[in-house]
């Protein structure tokens, strides 16, 4: 098979909810990378570029009529140069990072952008057409995160369970306390902690122009994420309620979960010709990937088969593994994943700087994060492979592997 690698990448500071990026539109933030992408490669042809492939998981705002066609243009891209969005929820921009890897290997291509984005803060509600006329059963929901406009037989023959009350089923069915979740996250917590302050995610980074908060307040460069709490505590993890039980026997809470965010991330992927044509040093090749299905009652389960399955396919193992980055879209998943796949819970493999439980969780973007900050660390560490995988809502698993060039 052809070698596909991944050349470069930059991702946004990742935003708050109602944060540093609140103002700027998910089109104008894809837009921001793909600029600053290409800015570094000025003796790239844009015209080579065969697809830029963007994953969003909302698309019903200003992220809608396929965010990455107007992103690319907003971006400076020739008109010829197409756009796709992918939507697979949280894997989003990982599967669009895929989809452009298989592109090159099939040969459609040299030379692609691929990526993600999510504008949590600005997701605007959405209101149902009513059936007939006078009808008063119309629907309004908020679309920042969740279920809208469900079907009767999706919630009759699977349940309908937000994601956090997903991670509540896997925490009891897989006996993982709450005492351990909130070390887990503020393990996650430290680690993120350490490497901001040494800079770690500076190469990954490119800082976002961003207004003032009230008029007459001069703009700012936002450019480190925002979502990290430095002066976490256990005590404090403690004493938060949980978040999605009533009563009072619910383990997940505010503190041990990812968070709802702002952000986006492009990554530059190219064939063997391209990196020799323009003179490419590639920071990673794309390995291989596989995606499965699980049970939507407990998505956070889905990295467990999707790893076995990418190991199985690529016949190496997860000691081979250097750099593991499971998404942690809460602490109780990322526990009951790695306990079933034989790791220890501190496996200082896992997550070395830290997830989303500390640096957020734009759903869009979060994929094509991992593989980002997992292709660094391997430059960093002078290491070989990186396992990226993801639970995805609705019951999906995503697995990704990486190898350093």
């Amino acid at each position: 098979m052809k070698p596909v690698y991944l050349v470069d990448g930059v991702r946004t500071p990742i935003g708050s909810f109602g944060g540093s990026l609140a103002h700027v539109r998910a089109d104008n933030l894809a837009a921001h990378v793909i600029a600053k992408l290409l800015d570094r490669h000025p003796g790239l042809d844009r015209e080579r570029i065969g697809d830029v492939m963007l994953g969003c998981a909302n698309q019903a705002g200003e992220d809608n009529r396929n965010v990455a066609r107007m992103a690319l243009l907003l971006a400076g891209l020739p008109v010829s140069v197409p756009g796709e969005t992918v939507n697979r929820l949280c894997a989003s921009g990982m599967s669009a990072v895929v989809n452009a890897s298989r592109a090159v290997r099939e040969g459609d291509g040299d030379v692609y952008i691929a990526g993600g984005v999510e504008q949590m803060t600005r997701a605007p509600y959405v209101l149902s057409k009513s059936s007939q006329a006078f009808a008063r059963n119309a629907e309004l929901f908020d679309t920042s995160l969740g279920w809208r406009f469900v079907n009767a037989r999706m919630r009759e023959l699977y349940g309908v369970d937000s994601m956090g009350q997903t991670a509540e089923h896997v925490a009891t069915e897989r006996g993982i306390s709450r005492a351990d979740q909130d070390q887990f996250a503020l393990w996650s917590q430290l680690k993120t902690a350490a490497s901001q302050q040494r800079c770690r995610f500076q190469s990954e980074i490119v800082p976002v122009a961003v207004p003032g908060a009230s008029r007459g307040e001069p703009g700012r460069l936002f450019a480190q994420d925002e979502f990290p709490r430095p002066d976490s505590t256990l005590e404090g993890l403690s004493k938060l309620k949980p978040a999605f039980r009533t009563d009072g026997k619910g383990s997940v809470t505010a503190g041990n979960s990812s968070g709802i965010n702002d952000g986006a991330c492009a990554l530059l992927l190219a064939s063997e010709r391209a990196v020799g044509e323009f003179g490419f040093t590639p920071l990673a090749r794309i390995v291989a990937s596989t995606v499965v299905g699980v049970e939507p009652r407990t998505m956070g389960l889905g990295p467990v088969p999707a790893t076995r399955r990418i190991l199985a396919k690529t016949k190496l193992t997860l000691p081979d593994m250097d750099v593991i980055e499971l998404n942690e879209a809460f602490a109780a998943q990322v526990l009951a994943c790695v306990r079933q796949l034989g790791l220890d819970d501190r496996d200082p493999r896992l997550n070395p700087n830290g997830g989303a439980i500390a640096l957020g969780h734009p759903l869009g973007m979060s994929g094509a994060r991992l593989l980002l900050t997992a292709a660094h660390e391997l430059k960093e560490i002078g290491k070989q492979y990186a396992l990226c995988a993801m639970c995805v809502g609705v019951g999906q698993g995503m697995a990704t592997l990486i190898a350093r060039v």
